[in-house]
C-alpha cells in the first residue's frame, strides 16, 4: 500500500486493523518507512524497498518439507519464528547409531564366498498368528453390547418357518419366503416346534391382520435362518420377561446373488429391550452409544418401513472416506401383532443389521468378499487396532 504512494496514518490503520502496530513496528525496525506530520495528520512514506527478511528466507527454505535445525544458518531469526504462533512446528527426533568396538574391528572377516556374515541383510519375516479381522469386529461388537448391560442369547442355524417368519407377522405369501430369497431344507418338516396356544394365537393374528387362511404346514418347513431375530422372538415367547436386554449374534443365510455388497451367508447382530416405559427415543440413544463405541460419531436416523416393527427407523452413519451417508442397522418397536400372540404386553425395542458392513467401514474395504478371499498379504498387513 505504501509502495505506490504515501498514505495517511489513519487510512492505513483502517486497512491493516489489528495488524497495524506489528506492521509499523517491523517496518520502522528495518528502516523501510518514514513518518512525517502535516496539517492533516501523519503521513507514512516508503523510505527504501523492503528486502527479504531472515525470517522470510527461513520460511522459503522450509517450504512444504521438514529440515534439520542445524541446516538453518540464522538461528536468531529461527528463534524469532518459534515465538510466533502458527508459523513453524519443531519436532524432536531421537536417533541411535551403532558402531563396532576396537576388538570387533580387529576380527578378520572371511570372504562372502566362504560364509561371512552380511550385517546389512534383511532378517527373515515372521508373521505372528492372530485372529481374522472380521472375527475381531464380531468380538468387539459382542463386548460393546455386554458393556451396555446386554446378555447374549443363541439359536440354531436351522429354524422352522414359524419362528423365522410367522411369529414375526411375515405373511406366508411374502416374497422373502420364496425359494429365490430363502434356503429351504428339502423334505424336512418340523414337529412340536411351538405350543398349541402359540400356534393358535399366531394363526389368529395372521388371519385378522393379513386376511388370508394361514397354513400350519407352511410353518413347519425348515429353513436356514435368514436373520437372528428368530432367537430373540423365541426368547420372548419362552420367558415373557417384564424387563430384558438381550442380543443375538451369528451367521444367517440369504439366497441372493453374490456381489461387492451381498453374500449368501453373513454375520448379523440383533437385539431387544423390554420395559414398561421404553420408547423409540431410548432405542435411538442405545444405537448412538453403540456406534460411538465403534468410533462412528456422525449418526442420524431415517424413517422407513419394516414388516414387524412400527414405527421403524433406518440408522445412517457418515463415511468420511466416501463422503456420503451409509445405511446400517434397521430398528423400531415390535408391532402388537408380533408380541401380543406370544403373551408379551410391554413395548419391545428391536434392531438388527449385518456385521460385514460395519467391518467394511472400519477396514476401508469396498468389497465385502475381501473378508473371505484369504488374501494373506491383506491379512498380514491389517493392524489389530483400527
Amino acid at each position: 500500500m505504501v509502495a505506490a504512494k504515501p498514505i495517511q496514518f489513519d487510512e492505513l490503520r483502517q486497512k491493516l486493523l489489528d495488524e497495524m502496530n506489528v506492521a509499523i513496528a517491523n517496518a520502522k525496525k528495518n528502516d523501510w518507512i518514514s513518518i512525517t506530520k502535516n496539517d492533516s495528520g501523519s503521513i507514512v512514506s516508503l523510505k527504501q524497498k523492503p528486502e527479504q527478511t531472515a525470517e522470510e528466507k527461513i520460511l522459503e527454505q522450509i517450504g512444504d518439507n521438514k529440515i534439520l535445525q542445524n541446516q538453518i544458518s540464522d538461528q536468531n531469526a529461527l528463534e524469532s519464528l518459534k515465538k510466533r504462533p502458527g508459523y513453524i512446528i519443531t519436532e524432536s527426533v531421537k536417533t541411535k547409531s551403532l558402531s563396532l568396538t576396537e576388538e570387533a574391528k580387529s576380527i578378520e572377516v572371511e570372504s562372502m564366498d566362504s560364509g561371512a556374515i552380511d550385517v546389512e541383510a534383511n532378517v527373515p519375516l515372521t508373521f505372528a498368528a492372530k485372529t481374522h479381522p472380521l472375527k475381531d469386529v464380531i468380538n468387539e461388537i459382542r463386548e460393546i453390547f455386554v458393556s451396555l448391560g446386554f446378555s447374549e442369547i443363541n439359536s440354531t442355524l436351522t429354524q422352522t418357518g414359524f419362528w423365522n417368519f410367522d411369529a414375526l407377522f411375515t405373511p406366508q405369501d411374502h416374497p422373502a419366503r420364496e425359494m429365490q430369497d430363502t434356503f429351504y431344507i428339502k423334505n424336512k418338516l418340523a414337529s412340536n416346534f411351538a405350543t398349541q396356544s402359540q400356534i393358535k394365537q399366531v394363526a389368529a393374528s395372521h388371519k385378522k391382520g393379513w386376511k388370508y387362511p394361514w397354513n400350519v404346514e407352511v410353518a413347519k418347513k425348515m429353513v436356514l435362518r435368514t436373520h437372528t431375530t428368530c432367537a430373540t422372538i423365541n426368547y420372548l415367547a419362552e420367558n415373557k420377561p417384564s424387563e430384558a436386554r438381550v442380543f443375538s449374534l451369528g451367521r444367517v443365510f440369504r439366497n441372493e446373488k453374490v456381489s461387492y455388497k451381498h453374500l449368501v451367508e453373513f454375520n448379523q447382530v440383533e437385539g431387544i429391550v423390554v420395559g414398561k416405559d421404553v420408547s423409540l427415543r431410548d432405542l435411538m440413544g442405545i444405537q448412538t452409544q453403540f456406534y460411538k463405541k465403534l468410533g462412528l460419531n456422525k449418526i442420524k436416523f431415517w424413517p422407513t418401513f419394516f414388516p414387524y416393527t412400527e414405527p421403524s427407523l433406518q440408522t445412517m452413519v457418515y463415511n468420511d472416506k466416501l463422503e456420503k451417508w451409509i445405511e446400517l442397522f434397521g430398528m423400531g418397536i415390535f408391532r402388537p401383532e408380533v408380541t401380543h400372540p406370544l403373551g408379551i404386553k410391554k413395548p419391545v425395542l428391536a434392531w438388527g443389521g449385518g456385521i460385514e458392513r460395519i467391518a467394511m467401514l472400519k477396514y476401508g474395504l469396498n468389497d465385502v468378499r475381501e473378508f473371505y478371499n484369504n488374501n494373506l498379504n491383506w491379512l498380514r498387513s491389517t493392524p489389530k487396532c483400527q
